[in-house]
């Protein structure tokens, strides 16, 4: 059996489990190694996944971890890859993730995880058969007493593990286990495959209302050309963008800097008014008095305002400007989150 080699930091100091004397309620944890895997989380209440975008069918999955978390005086142990699988097995065909490993396991800390193991993904683990998996991470590792997964599970070497053999082998080691019925929003399922191909298309709208938050990019401010300050409408130009970009367009959403939320009219695409063919992700932070080059700042996505058109003037697409941040801080007075 390979050696499983473990690291674990402090996430946040967020703790929401139902934890008694027994066990101290702990830090938010993102364990990215496990042969050190703390013993006080050993026990624990486990779910297996992705969680790419963690959407309304992971919180049901989560949900129902709880229940078993309550019963079991548990922690809540998410267990996901990083890299996800694909990314080794057809690197070709590799979406563009929804979240990265920190933002991911701060969503799952605010659903009331304890801990995530975001495990860095290799040949190795993914030739592991659906038994050899189950008992090197489930049981040596882990120690898991409970799990809950969706209908579409799958695990070891050519997902030859399903739901099916899951029950077998969790009966076999006295693991309790909650197979759950798949979320449905409208006519198909809450998926992160489906909330991809709306962000894909703009429509950032209908995937936040599969989201347990909106929808958030990160990345670097750089040098841009300098338009919108001159017409009163500074932009953050932001680059090295490591997950989905939405379609083109304007969106009214939320800049984070350095903890703090700003108002944003934020623009997806080229500025044909300057006959600048080139895409970009532009976030104008309302009220914001400030530089931003160089620094690393996060964008929520709220709602979409617009298509991008070309206008005949700089003053023409300066009255549309105004018009976008009025409907941006619409947006705001009306954002519940």
């Amino acid at each position: 059996m390979r050696k499983l080699e473990c690291g674990v930091r402090n996430f946040s100091d967020h703790d929401s489990s139902p934890h008694t004397e027994n066990l101290k309620p702990l830090a938010m944890k993102l364990i990215r190694k496990l042969a050190d895997f703390p013993d006080q989380l050993r026990g624990g209440a486990l779910t297996i996944g992705n969680f790419d975008g963690v959407h309304l069918g992971h919180k049901v999955i989560i949900d129902q971890l709880k229940q078993f978390a309550v019963a079991k005086n548990a922690p809540l142990i998410v267990f996901t890859f990083d890299p996800h699988p694909v990314r080794i097995l057809r690197p070709d065909q590799t979406p563009p993730p929804l979240t990265w490993t920190d933002r991911k396991a701060d969503l799952l800390a605010d659903l009331g995880v304890d801990a995530v193991v975001a495990y860095p993904t290799d040949r190795q683990l993914l030739q592991l058969s659906a038994r050899d998996f189950f008992q090197q991470i489930v049981v040596d590792q882990i120690g898991a007493s409970a799990m809950v997964e969706g209908p579409n599970f799958y695990f070891g070497k050519g997902r030859e593990g399903n739901t099916d053999v899951l029950e077998s082998l969790c009966n076999e080691n006295g693991i309790s286990l909650k197979i759950m019925e798949a979320r449905i929003e409208g006519p198909d399922l809450i998926s992160s495959s489906r909330i991809r191909n709306l962000i894909s298309e703009g429509d950032v709208d209908q995937a936040s209302s599969m989201l347990t938050q909106p929808y958030r990019i990160r990345g670097m401010v750089t040098h841009g050309a300098g338009r919108g300050s001159k017409i009163g409408f500074p932009t953050a130009n932001l680059d090295a963008i490591d997950t989905l970009v939405p379609g083109k367009g304007v969106y009214a959403g939320r800049s984070w800097v350095d903890g703090r939320a700003h108002w944003s009219a934020i623009h997806i695409g080229p500025n044909p008014t300057f006959g600048d063919q080139l895409l970009k992700v532009e976030s104008h932070l309302l009220d914001y008095d400030g530089s931003l080059y160089g620094q690393a700042i996060e964008v929520d996505f709220l709602s979409r305002l617009r298509d991008i058109q070309a206008f005949d003037s700089a003053d023409q697409l300066q009255s549309q400007l105004k018009i976008d941040v009025e409907s941006t801080r619409e947006v705001g007075r009306n954002f519940s989150g």
